[in-house]
């Protein structure tokens, strides 16, 4: 038995090797059928043309496959069903028996290994084998802990156990055919297996693989009888032996042949070789199957054939044989997780704790940025292994290869990492880790966080290893994005040169992947020369005249308001300037009132920072915005070029905006051309038919 021992850290996650897009797989399930939403069903298909219809679908979570055996013919009459809806993905739905029914869920698996075959793993519910377990991982889903199997290198994975509850992965080399130990599928309420069928045919069995005839104490006609009319079979080709039959079935790459059967000799063109993905450890009664299985009504008098299985050969050594495919280049099981203490170490790398046992140590810093948590480590020897977001092991994780300094990104929205905040802390747990699977007590874990304080615009992180309670706080600053003033017109274009009276959108942007919000007060309006002024918001961020200016409202992350364009007289450039400052999150309205009535502008910060922050602080932005107004007619005048006011003309091209022809005005154009031209094609008739009625002269 090869078993290898876990560090005990409850409740831990750890990573899975390897970072893939997710790629489509399926899961199959034998002789159980689960409840879902059928939205197209279709007969006399084959198994792998239902299969490859889901898989084209988008809609298709799950497919089931029956085919019904009519005694009388014998026959397969089948029956295949789209489901956009399936209760399998759900772990406490039990599935129901359902006799000649496969049943094949889609998944998707973050793995480079997924193979081109119709299903991936099969899935027995509710089932596990004892003692055989090689690894145990944690992982939040069950397409992690699969990810996991396909991806595993240091062992070749054969199955997989998944507790749901307790999120708990084991992974085995060995599965229900293994030799040399008691396997026996037993009762987990809560827990599936699952057989990898992504093997090579070489990597099914541990050591020498043969196919023998089946030995349940049922006799072998009666089994082979059964099975050539309850199994589906997946291949026919005409062969000249039984042993081209088993080697059809040994060489098989489109699916796992398990078994296969020969019926004799050729005869004419039939086919004599059917080759199979079942066993009868494959079904859920086991040999029990072909016991309770009665004879057909009708004997057609046709050959019953002989069955062979799949056997795995048991080595004489009691451990793998030379050269076999369980050898792998990573060493062999079981792998020792006790760590090599450095002799060189000192007391004092003993004593750090951010050193190991193997006399790695760890400079960590933090780095809080408006997206993300760049957590960035260094090293005083090359690590090699990984660094992972705790619980997100699948899903945001970096893979180390012989570096003294690399950097992890923890996003701060979103599941990918699994970032919590509360009340403008952002933190989140990393562990870096030697081994690619397993944790041992080598590994260091940190718990790192980031504190938004828009007050002062400080950001404190602290990190702490699992194993010491010392917080250990640095202080670091915020990389804000910048506002901007975008003005635009209903087209959503942005403008520099308008007329008085168009409707304008007056806009104050950050970028939209960040956490903060912002709002603005003490917004004024000014003329070129700065002679003028007028303000548009006060300092309490409520409009000073809403039928000038309105109140700014939320558009994502920006404030907008909608206003008409105005100038002053003696300018006609008007520039715009606002106060803007930040909020972790949604920004307060104040409450306006205007008229004897009230309402809301998007136009200071949150209430109780207000108060603590009475008079103007060091954070405030003033940001501006400057736009050409024109009049009718501003255009043609000799004043407007020669104007030192008006600046634009130097530095950049002033675009003159004609008004634009109206409906009305183009449908009366068009009318008008319609009758003339009706006119003219009139009067043109008119006088060809004078001309052509007026009798012809005879000349004598």
């Amino acid at each position: 038995m090869r078993l290898l021992m876990i560090s005990a850290l409850v409740g831990l996650l750890v990573a899975l090797p390897g970072q893939a897009a997710a790629r489509m797989a399926f899961e199959k399930l034998t002789d159980f059928d689960f409840a879902g939403t059928t939205y197209y069903s279709v007969k006399n298909l084959s198994l792998y043309e239902c299969q490859g219809w889901c898989r084209e679908e988008a809609d298709c979570q799950a497919a089931a496959f029956s085919f019904v055996v009519n005694p009388l013919s014998p026959s397969q009459e089948t029956h295949c069903q789209l489901q956009n809806d399936s209760s399998a993905a759900n772990p406490s739905a039990a599935p129901q028996r359902s006799a000649n029914m496969y049943y094949m869920v889609k998944l998707q698996l973050r793995s480079e290994n997924v193979c081109h075959r119709p299903w991936s793993f099969e899935r027995v519910p509710n089932k596990v084998i004892r003692g055989l377990d090689n690894a145990l991982i944690y992982t939040s889903t069950k397409e992690a802990c699969l990810s996991a199997c396909l991806n595993e290198k240091r062992f070749i994975c054969r199955s997989v156990e998944y507790d749901y509850n307790n999120m708990k992965c084991v992974l085995s080399d060995s599965d229900r055919r293994s030799s040399g130990q008691f396997v026996q599928l037993v009762d987990a309420q809560g827990t599936d297996y699952f057989e990898n069928l992504c093997l090579k045919p070489t990597q099914a069995c541990k050591n020498t693989r043969t196919f023998a005839n089946a030995r349940m104490g049922v006799s072998e006609e009666k089994v082979a009888q059964y099975v050539g009319l309850h199994y589906y079979t997946d291949k026919e080709l005409q062969v000249t032996s039984e042993s081209a039959c088993r080697l059809a079935c040994e060489i098989e790459s489109e699916f796992l042949c398990r078994s296969f059967l020969y019926l004799g000799q050729p005869q004419g063109a039939q086919y004599n070789c059917r080759l199979y993905h079942l066993d009868h450890k494959t079904l859920p009664d086991g040999p029990s199957t072909y016991l309770n299985h009665e004879r057909p009504l009708i004997d057609h008098g046709e050959p019953i054939g002989q069955y062979f299985e799949n056997q795995c050969e048991k080595s004489a050594a009691g451990g793998s044989l030379p050269g076999t495919q369980d050898k792998v280049d990573t060493g062999t099981l079981p792998v020792s997780l006790d760590t090599i203490e450095d002799p060189n170490l000192t007391n004092l790398t003993r004593n750090d704790v951010n050193c190991d046992k193997t006399g790695t140590c760890y400079d960590v810093s933090v780095h809080c940025k408006d997206t993300r948590i760049a957590v960035q480590v260094r090293t005083n020897k090359p690590f090699n292994g990984r660094i992972y977001a705790l619980g997100r092991s699948e899903t945001c994780n970096i893979d180390v290869i012989n570096s003294d300094a690399f950097r992890l990104d923890l996003t701060m929205a979103g599941q990918d990492c699994n970032t919590q905040s509360v009340t403008g802390v952002y933190s989140n747990t990393v562990v870096l880790q030697h081994h690619s699977v397993v944790m041992t007590k080598a590994d260091k874990i940190y718990k790192v966080k980031c504190t938004y304080d828009m007050s002062s615009k400080n950001i404190t992180f602290g990190m702490m290893p699992i194993r010491d309670p010392e917080m250990i706080h640095i202080n670091s600053s915020p990389e804000a994005p910048p506002p901007r003033i975008r003005i635009l017109d209903t087209r959503q274009r942005e403008v520099e040169t308008v007329r008085i009276g168009d409707r304008l959108n007056f806009r104050i942007e950050i970028p939209e992947d960040t956490p903060y919000g912002i709002f603005a007060r003490s917004c004024v309006a000014m003329a070129k020369d700065a002679r003028t002024s007028f303000k548009i918001i006060d300092d309490d961020g409520c409009p000073t005249d809403p039928i000038i200016f309105p109140g700014f409202t939320a558009d994502g992350n920006a404030l907008q308001s909608t206003y008409e364009a105005f100038r002053f007289t003696e300018s006609y450039g008007v520039i715009f300037q606002c106060n803007v400052k930040y909020c972790l999150g949604p920004c307060e309205p104040a409450v306006c009132e205007w008229n004897a009535e009230s309402f809301e502008s998007l136009g200071r910060r949150r209430r109780r920072s207000i108060e603590s922050n009475e008079t103007k602080s060091e954070d405030d932005m003033n940001i501006s915005q400057e736009i050409l107004v024109l009049d009718f007619g501003d255009e043609k005048r000799e004043f407007f070029k020669a104007d030192p006011s008006t600046d634009f003309a130097k530095d950049k091209t002033v675009t003159i905006i004609e008004p634009c022809p109206t409906k009305t005005s183009v449908l009366a154009l068009a009318v008008t051309c319609a009758l003339m031209i009706l006119l003219y094609i009139s009067t043109l008739f008119c006088y060809y038919m004078k001309k052509w009625m007026q009798p012809h002269k005879i000349v004598a």
